[in-house]
C-alpha cells in the first residue's frame, strides 16, 4: 500500500471518528430529551455501537479494501478527539434546539388537530345532546298534556266523523253503552 492511500485512510478514518462524535452527541441529547427507560440505555448503547462498527468498517474498506493497521486507530481517536475539542458542544446546542423546534412543532400540531377535528366533534355531540334533551322535554310536556284528556282529544278529532255518520242520532242506550265501554278502557277508577 502506498503512502497516498495510507493518508486518505487517515483522513477517511479521521473524518469517520468526527462522524462517530456528532452521532454519539446526537444519541446522548436526543435519550436525555425523551428520557427513555433506563432498561432501554443499554440496548441502544448496544445498537450505536454496533452501528458505529459497520459505519467505520464500510468507510475503511471504501478506502483502503478493509486493511486494519495501527494508523486507522489513530485517525479514529484523532477525528473524535478533534470533535470533542472545538465541536461538541456546537452539536449539542443544534440538538438541544433541534428537539426543542420538533417539540413546538408536535405542540402546535396536536393543538391544530384538537382545535380542526376534536373540538367540532364535541361540539356536535354537545348540539346533538341539547337536541335530544330539547325532544324529550317536548314529548314529556305533551304527554303530560295529552295523555290527561286523551279521550276529549280523541272526541274532538272524531266529532266531524260522527256527525257525518249521524251516531249523535243512535238511541240512548245505545250511546250508554258505547260510554261505558269508553270509561272501562279509557278511565281509571
Amino acid at each position: 500500500m502506498n503512502l497516498e492511500v495510507q493518508w486518505a485512510t487517515l483522513l477517511w478514518m479521521a473524518a469517520s471518528g468526527g462522524i462517530l462524535g456528532i452521532v454519539f452527541d446526537s444519541y446522548r441529547v436526543v435519550s436525555g430529551q425523551l428520557r427513555f427507560p433506563r432498561w432501554s440505555i443499554h440496548g441502544l448503547d448496544l445498537l450505536y455501537w454496533m452501528a458505529a462498527s459497520v459505519f467505520v468498517f464500510r468507510m475503511l474498506y471504501h478506502s483502503n479494501q478493509g486493511e486494519l493497521r495501527f494508523y486507522v486507530f489513530f485517525g479514529l481517536f484523532i477525528g473524535v478527539w478533534i470533535y470533542f475539542l472545538l465541536l461538541s458542544v456546537i452539536t449539542t446546542r443544534f440538538v438541544v434546539m433541534l428537539m426543542r423546534i420538533v417539540k413546538k412543532i408536535y405542540r402546535v400540531s396536536v393543538r391544530v388537530f384538537r382545535i380542526v377535528i376534536i373540538a367540532p366533534i364535541i361540539w356536535l355531540l354537545k348540539v346533538f345532546r341539547l337536541l335530544l334533551g330539547f325532544v324529550w322535554i317536548i314529548l314529556l310536556f305533551l304527554g303530560r298534556i295529552s295523555l290527561v284528556p286523551l279521550w276529549k282529544i280523541f272526541v274532538w278529532a272524531v266529532k266531524p266523523l260522527l256527525v257525518k255518520l249521524r251516531i249523535h242520532e243512535m238511541t240512548k242506550s245505545t250511546r250508554d253503552k258505547i260510554a261505558a265501554v269508553w270509561k272501562r278502557w279509557f278511565h281509571k277508577n
